[in-house]
């Protein structure tokens, strides 16, 4: 199994492009877990909800995992999760961060920000200068995984097409 990670700032299309993939390549992907868990919380989350959040993703990656064909699309990983905290909280649960160091992925696409922000309740970051420094710690944050990854820009179709070429470089 492949699994291919869309990571990113917030509002950079990860959730259409992982869509978009799927499609592509006739398979399922794993919508982001987060999103829905905070619709439904009725609260402020907590930095212990982030521990909760990324087992929900997990379990959605190992769910999704046994329909997908040898290729699985992740819309987000635990990295966001990690990320987020450190941002919100100034750091990360060890319990998440031993989720990470238990997951492998094939490949990382990070999407940049030079799409619109678009508002939504659940988003935080909507400046200029806070999507840069979030695009430079995903950056990093791929740079230095050791894995391939595409940096992935431009229109809708630009992505899907840069994102294609990386994919069928890892199948």
């Amino acid at each position: 199994m492949k699994k291919v990670v869309v990571i990113g700032p917030e509002s950079t299309g990860k959730s259409t492009l992982s869509e978009q993939l799927a499609s592509h390549y006739k398979t399922v992907w794993v919508p982001e877990f987060a999103r829905d868990y905070l619709e439904t919380l009725g609260r402020p989350y907590t930095q212990e909800d982030l521990l909760r959040i990324a087992e929900g993703q997990l379990q959605s990656e190992d769910d999704m995992a046994v329909k997908a064909n040898g290729l699985l699309i992740c819309d987000t990983d635990l990295q966001v999760v990690k990320v987020w905290s450190e941002a919100k909280y100034g750091d990360c649960d060890p319990r998440i961060l031993a989720l990470i160091a238990s997951r492998q992925y094939d490949l990382y696409l990070l999407t940049y920000i030079d799409m619109d922000w678009v508002d939504d309740p659940l988003r935080e970051h909507p400046h200029p200068d806070e999507r840069a420094h979030f695009y430079a710690v995903y950056r990093d944050i791929v740079v230095n995984a050791g894995l391939p990854w595409a940096d992935v820009r431009g229109s809708y179709a630009q992505r899907l097409q840069t994102a294609i070429g990386a994919v069928d470089k890892i199948l």
